[in-house]
């Protein structure tokens, strides 16, 4: 039987989903002991922005439900990592952003996990992770188009 490529990457990417569920897990507890790991998402999509992000932004970024997106911001907002504020161009709307210990505990975290890829990649070629790094956005704006 011939292996099939596109069966062997379904399956590693499961892999790879199982550890990065578990890993997630991980970060989100350093974080804080009661920070449910779905949230972390919506808290990587905040580290990467300057300011406040209205919430129809992350609705589409995030692609859940706006109830399930209400959740967690007042799940984060309850734990002090993250504030909603009025949109001062939409009265109906509001905008997310972290709060300053969000943001330091964040930091933190994110340069530990960067350190922790640093020392299990060191035996790796720059050259391999960049091309690793090339493809994996490749698969998944192939996967957004989908």
């Amino acid at each position: 039987m011939t292996p099939d490529p596109i069966a062997d990457l379904e399956a590693e990417l499961v892999d790879v989903w199982r550890r990065g569920t578990i890993r997630t897990r991980e970060r989100a507890h350093r974080i804080h002991p009661k920070l449910d790991p779905a949230c972390y998402p919506l808290l990587m999509l905040l580290t990467r922005q300057d300011e406040a992000v209205p919430m129809a932004v992350l609705l589409t970024q995030l692609v859940v439900e706006k109830s399930t997106l209400t959740r967690q911001i007042d799940a984060l907002t309850r734990l002090g990592l993250a504030r909603r504020t009025p949109d001062p161009e939409d009265a109906r709307a509001r905008l997310v952003s972290l709060t300053e210990e969000g943001r330091s505990l964040l930091s933190e975290q994110r340069a530990e996990a960067v350190a922790a890829w640093r020392r299990e990649l060191s035996q790796w070629d720059a050259d391999d992770l960049r091309t690793l790094t090339s493809l994996l956005h490749r698969l998944g704006s192939s996967v957004d188009r989908g």
